[in-house]
């Protein structure tokens, strides 16, 4: 009898309950600032708009015997920087720094799982170029470069201080991949 109350007992337990049910994958939710642009002017060749919830620019790297400029661009909450290079346009050397530009894109390929490349035009202001976004676990996730043909040539990367991982650092990429385009569309040579 004792048994067959205590067989009772454990039907009702374990039968009143809901029926197991796996938990959702959770994401992480990463939330960055509105973007607030603003002028750079600083002894460059030219200027554009960065956004405010990057550290000042405090420092400009110049090779002034080669005509190169190098800037910075530090988001210390995000652990990324924005690296911007500089360079005049001589004689003949526009083909080697469209060719020097295509090829930093093209040594992540062996990390990558995607390089999709969109070329940009600004007529009205004279600056053309190309945009990379870099899929995967590649060290580099957007690059680009811009140039008037004549004078100025200008390239940037972005770059983490982290291990590239691409779904841990993917809402970062993307906030930075469109500080950028943001930085490409505001380029203004100087003459």
């Amino acid at each position: 009898m004792k048994n067959l109350f205590a067989l009772v007992l454990l039907t009702f337990c374990f039968a009143c309950g809901n029926d197991p049910v796996p938990k959702p994958k959770a994401m992480l939710r990463l939330e960055y600032p509105d973007p607030t642009y603003k002028k750079v002017d600083i002894p460059l060749p030219f200027v554009f708009e960065k956004n405010a919830f990057a550290d000042p620019i405090s420092k400009i790297k110049l090779d002034g015997v080669n005509n190169i400029y190098g800037v910075d661009i530090n988001y210390p909450e995000l652990k990324g920087t924005i690296y911007l290079t500089y360079k005049k346009v001589e004689k003949d050397n526009l083909t080697k720094l469209l060719r020097d530009a295509q090829n930093l894109t093209q040594k992540h390929t062996i990390k990558a799982d995607e390089i999709d490349s969109r070329v940009y035009e600004n007529p009205k202001q004279k600056v053309y170029g190309m945009f990379y976004e870099v899929g995967g676990n590649a060290a580099s996730q957007s690059q680009f470069y811009v140039t008037d043909s004549i004078h100025h040539f200008l390239s940037g990367s972005l770059y983490f201080y982290t291990k590239p991982n691409y779904d841990s650092i993917y809402p970062a990429a993307v906030y930075l991949k469109n500080d950028i385009k943001h930085i490409m569309e505001t380029i203004e040579w100087k003459e």
